[in-house]
């Protein structure tokens, strides 16, 4: 849809093509393509919700939605509309309103710089904490088969984890009358995009706490939550805890990727590959060394007998036709959570952790209720929501080195 100019324009705009939507019916399916419209404009960033002012969408999309607003005002000496009362339809304004609620929250939760989904992948479940089972993996069974023999059958595994419980958070953003009559669509705008980005920073936290091991999540085969770093002891029988590994050079890197030698699937007995894609997670104090080591593109190496060695950085290079593709995932919370600025991470989270998603953040839209607008003057709200947990899967893809 064609983007207009001036708020008062976009508002006529919005109604003009809701019209001829609505006019079309029979021909469009039944689909309001305006709103439609609207939502992919709004996702796609070629219109934003502070261009638009939340009066004028009410005047423009809610019938009578100028006098409405005019009765509104205490110099006509009017007690005001009520929508309940006239039996006012909100239904378009309500729902350009809300996605446009909608669209601040999600650019607000999903702040640039957040590296938890990076450490934390969604994972869709319908459960409320549950056992996953068949986590292991397969192992080496290509065995022989003899001419005219029978092919070996592979069993299904009896190793499971188990995820935590589901939490639900959320908040409600209300529209009241003085937000319409004040025109404050920024104000309201502010507040759901300052609630939305303190929840995506709650969910931040909680995903660092458990690639950082702040919080113990490993649940194996009925056993207790076991630590997610450590060297190999009790249930904790895997060592991916690297002491005295300051990160300084590209031997440090290598100092922790021979741990990943040392662990072994648990039910396979195989070393653990990670080979392929690797996550460095560092404080913001490691950041500019954790990007030099990586970048460097010469590494010399000076003997006792000042012989000097030139090559190329090691870690730039291929093995067996595999980069080991390394990306840099740095965040201020990951010294405040661990609690010092020289720790760091290193492995494939993805395949060590995972968000468990009943739902994402979504938005809901309340119907007009009489109550809430004769008491609290709120014309339209909207219910934000997201429920999930943190989950660790194998911290066997995970080493932490210290300083």
């Amino acid at each position: 849809m064609a983007v207009a100019t001036g708020p008062r324009e976009r508002a006529r705009q919005l109604r003009r093509f809701i019209t001829l939507a609505e006019s079309d019916r029979r021909h469009s399916g039944g689909t309001n393509r305006a709103l439609a419209d609207f939502e992919q404009a709004l996702t796609e960033g070629q219109v934003s919700g502070k261009d638009h002012s939340v009066r004028c969408l009410f005047e423009e999309l809610v019938p009578d939605g100028r006098e409405i607003v005019e009765s509104w005002d205490p110099r006509n000496g009017g007690r005001g509309i009520t929508l309940s009362e006239s039996a006012i339809e909100t239904g378009n304004f309500t729902a350009i309103s809300g996605q446009i609620v909608y669209q601040s929250v999600l650019d607000a939760y999903d702040k640039p710089g957040m590296i938890g989904s990076l450490l934390c992948p969604d994972r869709q479940t319908a459960f409320d904490g549950e056992k996953i089972a068949g986590i292991a993996e397969i192992g080496d069974h290509a065995e022989v088969v003899d001419e005219g023999g029978s092919y070996p059958t592979i069993g299904t595994s009896a190793e499971y984890i188990e995820t935590p419980r589901t939490t639900k958070r959320g908040f409600i953003v209300p529209v009241t009358k003085e937000a319409i009559f004040f025109d404050r669509t920024g104000q309201v705008l502010q507040r759901a995009g300052d609630v939305a980005e303190w929840l995506g920073v709650n969910k931040e936290k909680r995903c660092i706490d458990a690639a950082v091991g702040t919080t113990s999540l490993y649940k194996r085969n009925g056993r207790s939550a076991t630590t997610t770093y450590g060297d190999s002891s009790g249930d904790h029988d895997f060592d991916n805890l690297a002491a005295s590994n300051a990160l300084a050079d590209w031997t440090d890197i290598e100092n922790a990727l021979l741990l990943f030698d040392g662990m072994t699937d648990p039910v396979t007995a195989e070393p653990i590959n990670v080979l392929g894609g690797l996550t460095l997670v560092v404080p913001s104090a490691l950041k500019l060394t954790a990007m030099s080591i990586l970048n460097a593109t010469e590494v010399r190496e000076v003997t006792n007998t000042n012989t000097t060695t030139i090559s190329a950085n090691p870690l730039s290079g291929e093995f067996a036709g595999t980069r080991l593709d390394i990306t840099i995932a740095c965040s201020p919370y990951v010294a405040s959570r661990v609690g010092n600025s020289t720790t760091w991470f290193l492995g494939n989270p993805s395949k060590a952790f995972a968000y468990g998603v009943n739902w994402p953040i979504t938005s809901v839209e309340a119907p007009t209720n009489s109550n809430d607008e004769f008491h609290r003057d709120i014309v339209a709200q909207f219910k934000v929501s997201e429920r999930g947990t943190v989950e660790a899967h194998n911290p066997r893809f995970m080493v932490k080195s210290t300083a």
